[in-house]
């Protein structure tokens, strides 16, 4: 069985300007911010990202590093626009290609399986063809005769996932209430970069379906405490509700040099300590 601990240093050195890269978790909910942070500290850019989106999206295009966005959403949760994306949008910043949740899933699951598309019944009737121009239908063969959306595979170079424990070997589990989709980001992507609170050495008695990533999807497995903050990481931590009404509220630029301009992970908790020990 191979080790495959890494650092958040290690996993961006394999990543690459203009790779497809995934990320995992939903919203503003187990992101893996660690790696997020790793990557603004290096010059890679001109990314394709795949995210049900969050603050991931908001960092890395108010950072100017991505060139395509493939979402469902972007929201913080708790305030539903995220703001980084919405200035980055509606500057023309980026270009986005917006499909309906499930079509997202279905998206990830053709990936997972190498197949070039699925068909979906998500998105008939809607204008997510007409804002999607390449998008196509397909008819089904047998007698039904139905149309069906010809939802493309979301193949990627590269996917980040954070969950709540990890052994050494890439076998992840998730505590909270929804896995996500965290295992078909791992399946659809050529590797797989797991952050988590804490690696075990075993899961003891813990019920399959928390086992959720496996380690043959898995290239690296990265411990990082707090690594999703400020998203939740339930039942480890709840979302950071004053740090991130900060981050939505500062610009960019005054954010970035008090949060992100450390050369480590470290760093960044160090200044969220004092931010928190100032009272805010």
């Amino acid at each position: 069985m191979t080790d495959k601990t890494m650092t958040p240093e290690d996993v961006v050195s394999r990543l690459r300007s203009g790779m497809t890269l995934g990320i995992g978790g939903w919203g503003s909910r187990r992101k893996p911010m660690a790696l997020v942070r790793a990557l603004l500290r290096s010059d890679i850019t001109d990314l394709t990202m795949i995210a049900y989106g969050g603050p991931d999206v908001g960092l890395l295009a108010a950072a100017g590093r991505i060139r395509k966005l493939v979402t469902a959403f972007v929201t913080l949760d708790s305030i539903p626009l995220e703001p980084h994306f919405r200035a980055a949008r509606q500057s023309g910043a980026l270009e986005l290609t917006e499909v309906d949740e499930a079509m997202f899933m279905w998206g990830l699951h053709a990936a997972a399986n190498r197949l070039p598309f699925l068909p979906v019944r998500a998105g008939l009737g809607s204008d997510v063809m007409r804002v999607n121009p390449g998008l196509r239908t397909v008819t089904s063969p047998y007698a039904d005769g139905e149309t069906f959306v010809a939802m493309p595979a979301l193949r990627m170079d590269a996917a980040l996932v954070h969950v709540n424990r990890a052994d050494r070997l890439g076998n992840g589990q998730y505590l909270g209430p929804d896995p996500y989709f965290d295992d078909l980001f791992c399946e659809a992507a050529d590797a797989a970069y797991v952050s988590c609170e804490e690696i075990v050495a075993g899961f003891g008695d813990a019920p399959l379906p928390t086992l959720l990533v496996k380690r043959h999807a898995v290239t690296g497995v990265v411990e990082t405490p707090n690594g999703a903050h400020f998203t939740s990481c339930v039942p480890d931590y709840g979302r950071d509700e004053a740090f991130q009404k900060l981050y939505a509220t500062t610009p960019w630029p005054r954010f970035a040099e008090r949060f992100l301009s450390g050369g480590d992970e470290k760093s960044y908790q160090s200044a969220v300590q004092s931010w928190q020990e100032e009272g805010r």
